[in-house]
């Protein structure tokens, strides 16, 4: 197992048993490096190749330190750096092919369209109207994410996915809804999320057939 790897599931398990316990110094210390991590795995492997996934990742840990303090400006900021991460995200997929990938399986994109219109109009009433359009704008970028994501294979698309339900439980917070072990579902399902959608990029550097992006059209 690289090390960076390694070391983001310590990290990670860390980061739960700090939300479980309640122990904030732990969180502070393990959540703003779960992203880098990954982007040390992404380097080690492909270098600088996949330069908007490592920007993303960049944004990501600028989302996560932005989120770990109270307050809607504090949650507007993390909002906006994780809105920058899906673009990446996009953007790096989009140039793996993902236009054809989608245009030969249209009830892909219209499935994830409907649950963002689903969630959006059901969490709608719960949040202060300034919040409306940006969650919209944001979880709009992230099922779009989620649905180019497949064109490298099963895992990305797993990924997105996911990313979709950590994402869901994080604008059920905001929209008041609770229930105990949401927050250490929201950060599992993230970084289990996060992992599958790098390593996309990671492992058909190493050989990994039918997942090989078609990055080579463009670098990402």
């Amino acid at each position: 197992m690289p090390w960076p790897v390694a070391l983001l599931a310590v990290l990670g398990a860390g980061n739960l048993l700090a939300l479980t316990l309640d122990l904030p110094v732990l969180e502070w210390l393990t959540k703003p490096l779960l992203a880098p991590l990954l982007a040390a795995h992404l380097w080690r492997a492909t270098g600088t190749r996949h330069r908007l996934v490592l920007a993303g990742l960049g944004l990501a840990t600028a989302g996560d330190t932005a989120l770990l303090m109270d307050g809607p400006a504090a949650f507007v900021a993390g909002l906006a750096c994780f809105l920058g991460t899906q673009i990446c995200y996009i953007v790096a997929f989009v140039a793996a092919g993902a236009r054809d990938h989608l245009r030969a399986r249209p009830k892909v994109l219209t499935g994830y369209l409907g649950a963002w219109l689903v969630a959006n109009v059901a969490l709608a009433p719960s949040l202060t109207a300034p919040m409306i359009p940006l969650i919209a704008l944001y979880s709009l970028a992230l099922v779009l994410m989620a649905a180019t994501a497949r064109v490298l294979g099963a895992r990305p698309a797993c990924g997105g996915a996911v990313f979709v339900v950590s994402d869901l439980l994080v604008g059920l917070g905001a929209a008041g809804v609770d229930f105990a072990g949401r927050p250490v579902a929201v950060m599992l399902t993230y970084v289990v999320a996060q992992f599958l959608l790098v390593d996309a990029f990671v492992r058909p550097s190493r050989g990994a057939g039918e997942d090989r992006p078609h990055g080579s059209r463009a670098p990402a």
